[in-house]
């Protein structure tokens, strides 16, 4: 029953209730979260780990006027049923729905969009330092999970914040990764004492005192040192309070009265600080603590059992995990390189299988890319496997420490295209643009399992320089085809029109085909496998014979292959009777199920079909 819960409508309510009303709270929370996730899908272990941490912000700050930057901020599900989306939040991750990660259009309460990692405390920086510009008064707080501290911006963020002395407040949830080991009897009890309401008590009054007494601030400058001193002698420093933070804690994360005092304490010091937060990952429900990787982001399940309700079946990440593991053992150069992804990209077996030759770098995929480098310099065949969205932070490495000494890296371009339900953060759209652009590149896009296959065997023995072979989430569609090792295939042959795409959105355009046949309409199915080189003669010849030409991809419009097509036909003087682009445009896609998404967009069969009927009946 959630009789707390009812009565919170926004997080006004939750300041009013008292510490039992509060624990209370919480447990009803993770009733409502487990309940509704289960019905969604989403990210949950991350969010029942933070459901104490949650509330006790809300109860120090207000986040209307406060900002709460969270990082990485798929574990703002408590912030949203707080703040006013409790009774939508059935729609989680749907289409037109509460939406996965924050998000700034959909509530005042959320501060900044988030959805990749290791950003909170540069965002939250930059936040503090506009606020004394403008010499406004509010506080700021960045939450950032111990794994974003495995990329190096979080680590460019703490640096400047700890020297800026801008009053700000970082709180790290660390629920699995120690920060700092803490040995011995008199390191134990100096965290115990850290975290003691006298402790801080008779900071607060000492530090007062000596603000107002005559020569006081020189003597607290003074004692300051010394406590300093003596208290590296006996206990090592942590990294953050050697870039300047006011270290407290580490804390059980699950104490909502040590949390919410710790909170008030932070925000009154008025200074650069850091909260050291333990949690457990999947708090609450057994299945999610003792499977908190497979609880992190995951499809509709059922409660009881903790099983999913439709069993994944083969995907594409699934395919590329057993040809990697194939071309393993036919090379012993063969590598493989993931960032924080093992599992979502397909690795887990060959993480096994070789685990001398399997490399997690964390979230750091600038990093990853430059190792990849480093690796193919020396004789190595480097795998790097990485979701689309997350290969942009890498683009500066792909250029400089790939590109320009055309060195032989593949990328393994996982969730290229429309993603779903993840949304604007996630989706796939701007890879087929930018890694087209890099000289040198290799781009294949397989449209089956067996062309990923082939594909990832002719990337790794038969190309040089870098080469990207990019595939979707989730299945392939009912072209099951094999690849013939050229740049394009003729799926379909017609007289009316030419209907070019490539990877799985063939299957859109095969099925707009038959639509249009069915209104006497002749269109050719054109299929590139390979966009970077991209033969332009075979995509030309195709369109001059039907004189019509659409271009159909799920990548953003600017330097789209559509684009580059249509910029290369001027360049020759070539005049087509009729030439349109189906692609999605030159805005972020918003989170949905991926047909919903393929319609709002007009990249459906239907969609297709309708835009080249118009241009066939254009006569």
């Amino acid at each position: 029953m959630t009789i707390i819960l009812e009565q919170i409508h926004s997080p006004e309510d939750v300041k009013r209730l008292d510490d039992k009303e509060t624990e209370a709270l919480c447990r009803e929370l993770r009733e409502f979260l487990i309940e509704n996730v289960s019905h969604t899908g989403g990210h949950l272990a991350s969010n029942l780990g933070v459901v104490e941490l949650t509330v006790a912000l809300h109860r120090v700050f207000d986040t209307w006027r406060d900002r709460l930057v969270f990082d990485v901020g798929h574990q703002c599900y408590i912030h949203k049923i707080l703040t006013g989306r409790k009774d939508t939040f059935g729609t989680l991750r749907s289409f037109q729905g509460v939406a996965g990660f924050p998000k700034p259009a959909e509530s005042e309460h959320d501060a900044f969009i988030a959805g990749h990692a290791s950003t909170s405390v540069s965002v939250a920086l930059g936040m503090a330092r506009a606020r004394t510009i403008r010499g406004e008064h509010y506080s700021v707080v960045a939450v950032l999970g111990d794994g974003a501290l495995t990329g190096g911006l979080a680590y460019e963020g703490l640096n400047d914040a700890g020297e800026s002395g801008e009053p700000l407040i970082v709180v790290l949830n660390d629920n699995g990764m120690s920060i700092t080991e803490n040995v011995g009897g008199i390191a134990s009890h100096l965290a115990r004492q850290r975290v003691k309401p006298q402790y801080f008590e008779f900071k607060k009054t000492y530090r007062r005192i000596m603000g107002v007494i005559p020569g006081g601030k020189r003597i607290y400058r003074v004692t300051h040192r010394v406590k300093t001193a003596v208290k590296k002698a006996l206990w090592p420093c942590s990294m953050f309070e050697d870039m300047g933070f006011t270290y407290l804690g580490p804390v059980d994360g699950h104490d909502i009265k040590k949390l919410t005092y710790l909170l008030q304490w932070a925000r009154q010091i008025n200074t650069t600080v850091l909260i050291h937060v333990r949690t457990v990952k999947g708090k609450g429900y057994p299945f999610a603590e003792e499977h908190p990787n497979e609880f992190h982001g995951i499809s509709r399940f059922q409660i009881e059992t903790g099983e999913p309700i439709c069993a994944s079946g083969k995907s594409f990440s699934g395919v590329f995990g057993e040809t990697m593991l194939k071309l393993a053992e036919k090379d012993p150069r063969v590598c493989a390189v993931t960032a924080a992804m093992q599992s979502g990209t397909g690795l887990d077996e060959f993480s096994s299988r070789y685990p001398k030759r399997f490399f997690d770098v964390g979230i750091a995929e600038g990093h990853a890319t430059a190792m990849c480098a480093g690796m193919a310099k020396q004789g190595l065949l480097p795998v790097f496997a990485v979701y689309s969205s997350f290969l942009q932070r890498a683009y500066d490495m792909l250029l400089h420490d790939v590109a320009i000494s055309g060195l032989h890296v593949v990328f393994a371009v996982d969730r290229a295209g429309l993603v779903g339900e993840d949304g604007e953060t996630h989706q796939g759209a701007f890879d087929a643009s930018f890694l087209a652009q890099v000289p040198g590149m290799t781009v294949l896009c397989p449209a089956s399992y067996g062309e990923l296959s082939s594909m990832l065997e002719y990337a790794l023995f038969e190309c040089s320089g870098p080469v990207a072979v990019r595939y979707p989430r989730g299945c392939e569609g009912n072209y099951r085809g094999k690849w013939g090792r050229g740049t394009h295939a003729v799926l379909r042959r017609g007289k009316d029109i030419t209907l070019a795409g490539y990877g799985v959105m063939v299957n859109e355009l095969t099925e707009a085909a038959e639509l249009l046949e069915a209104e006497g309409i002749s269109a050719e199915v054109l299929k590139l496998d390979s966009i970077a080189p991209l033969d332009y003669d075979a995509v030309l010849d195709c369109a001059l014979r039907t004189g019509r030409l659409l271009v159909a991809e799920e990548s953003i419009q600017e330097g789209s292959v559509g684009m580059r097509i249509g910029a290369e036909a001027a360049k020759r003087g070539i005049c087509l009777k009729n030439f349109a682009l189906k692609n999605l445009g030159n805005v972020f896609i918003p989170h949905g199920s991926v047909p919903e998404l393929l319609a709002m967009c007009g990249l459906n069969g239907k969609g297709i079909a309708e835009t080249a009927g118009e241009m066939c009946h254009d006569r």
